[in-house]
């Protein structure tokens, strides 16, 4: 999604900053000591996506989303033309993206707004949910997580209905997450990471 100049500006944060509220690798779900600062506008920009694709003194924030009910997790496969190619072909648990200048509003934050933009664009959700942010992921062992750091909501669906708006997000389903578990070589990392991370061999969440 692209402003009024042609060029899609994201939000970001100064990895040094990140790295002053304390690094971690992985997952991390102590949240309070980062967020208010993360979505500080004192702290954050608006730059140029292509640039910060290849920047990392800068981390894009982005919501990643998973969609549960009755403990089962929605997941999909990423299309050739679906977002990041640097994770084409790969299953996902998330949906979300970047925040951008288009986001920006009097109504809310834009990372709220953009969070729920992202959703409305990705996918369809026909049951009434409750959301909770569970946690932050960090993955400087990759070239895409270099540059990127994700916010990890969870949304409690009453019924399983979510179907995708994107022709490039295919096979999707519900899943439990033992079952995935035994498959977590297909996923992009940061599900590997949610998966290892949120639930035990069970299943179950962890919190």
């Amino acid at each position: 999604m692209t402003d009024p100049s042609g060029v899609e500006h994201v939000l970001v944060v100064p990895t040094m900053l990140f790295h002053e509220l304390g690094h971690f690798q992985g997952f991390n779900p102590n949240v309070e000591p980062y967020l208010k600062t993360l979505i500080d506008p004192a702290h954050t920009s608006y730059r140029p996506r292509d640039e910060m694709e290849q920047d990392p003194s800068f981390k894009q924030l982005i919501p990643y989303c998973l969609f549960m009910c009755d403990g089962n997790v929605f997941h999909y496969l990423r299309g050739s033309s679906q977002g990041e190619s640097r994770l084409h072909s790969k299953r996902s648990l998330g949906v979300g993206g970047h925040i951008s200048t288009l986001d920006v509003s009097d109504e809310d934050h834009a990372y709220i707004l953009g969070m729920k933009r992202e959703i409305e664009e990705e996918v369809e959700v026909g049951a009434n949910y409750q959301q909770r942010l569970v946690g932050l992921l960090n993955d400087d062992l990759t070239e895409v997580g270099k540059v990127h750091l994700g916010l990890v909501h969870i949304f409690e669906l009453e019924q399983p209905k979510v179907s995708p708006r994107e022709a490039s997000m295919m096979e999707t389903g519900f899943s439990s997450p033992a079952d995935l578990l035994e498959e977590l070589d297909q996923f992009e990392t940061w599900s590997q990471i949610c998966l290892e991370s949120l639930f035990d061999e069970s299943g179950r969440l962890k919190n």
